[in-house]
């Protein structure tokens, strides 16, 4: 039986007779361990992005898969795909325990469904050049495994993010990420360390990703829709910066021809 770390008991005891500051500077205190945690796992992030890019080079998607606040850290990274780098919804696709009902309510029994997740992949007609990302915190979470273990055994790329070591989701798949952050501040509640490690990890896999298939050129977000007033005026900025515009200039530019890298083309063939 593998140690559960992310049930340990807090390192702080007696939290209601504390200050409202002790409170916030022992969850920064424990915050900080978080980046360090997510560092040791560089190097089996590195060897999964490496994996998955030719396989998006090809037509291949990207799917997360959890339960809970898992599962919504999924679905957030994935819907921030299109606006940031102008790439279709379909590319990145978060699955939760639960459907989109679970993003706001809980669903009674949703993650304890074996079958449930590798059911909703084949809904997406999953293949061989997709690559399967299980997100869960315990590393037991039954909908997120079987989901797993159906897709490696179908020859599917599988990785996943969990906080304990040698958990059962680890084994079924391919490259396992284990971020292990120590006990969460209030004992048990992976929403707090547990989270923000697989947020940071969520970005790292998907910024690598994008910046690899040329999403990005220089440090700009050349190909982010600009779908409201704040992201107009960001393109537009870009623009003059690039080619000394005014800032008229630069942004009729950009509303004409629909991204910052469309925009620069056009202006580089002139």
């Amino acid at each position: 039986m593998f140690e559960k770390i992310t049930e340990q008991s807090s390192l702080y005891d007696h939290l209601e007779e504390k200050s409202v500051r002790e409170i916030l500077e022992d969850i920064n205190r424990e915050d900080r361990k978080v980046a360090e945690a997510v560092g040791r796992t560089i190097p089996v992030i590195e060897r999964f992005v490496e994996q998955i890019v030719p396989r998006m080079e090809q037509g291949g998607r990207l799917f997360y898969m959890g339960a809970g606040t898992s599962g919504r850290l999924g679905v957030l990274d994935a819907s921030e795909i299109p606006p940031t780098f102008g790439m279709p919804p379909t590319l990145v696709i978060g699955l939760i325990a639960g459907g989109d009902r679970a993003l706001r309510n809980p669903v009674e029994k949703a993650e304890d469904n074996t079958e449930r997740g590798w059911q909703e992949l084949q809904e997406h007609q999953v293949g061989v050049l997709d690559t399967v990302v299980g997100i869960a915190a315990s590393g037991t979470t039954p909908y997120v495994i079987g989901a797993l273990h159906e897709a490696r055994k179908r020859g599917i790329l599988t990785g996943c993010i969990c906080s304990n070591l040698g958990a059962p989701i680890a084994a079924e798949v391919d490259y396992p990420i284990e971020v292990v952050v120590g006990p969460e501040y209030v004992t048990g509640s992976s929403r707090m360390k547990s989270g923000t490690a697989q947020k940071m990890i969520l970005n790292m896999i998907s910024t690598s990703i994008m910046i690899r298939l040329g999403r990005v050129q220089g440090n700009r977000m050349v190909n982010m829709q600009l779908s409201n007033n704040k992201l107009i005026d960001r393109g537009t900025r870009m623009l003059m910066t690039e080619f000394a515009l005014s800032y008229d200039e630069a942004r009729s530019l950009l509303l004409r021809h629909g991204s910052v890298r469309q925009a620069a083309e056009a202006l580089r063939r002139q």
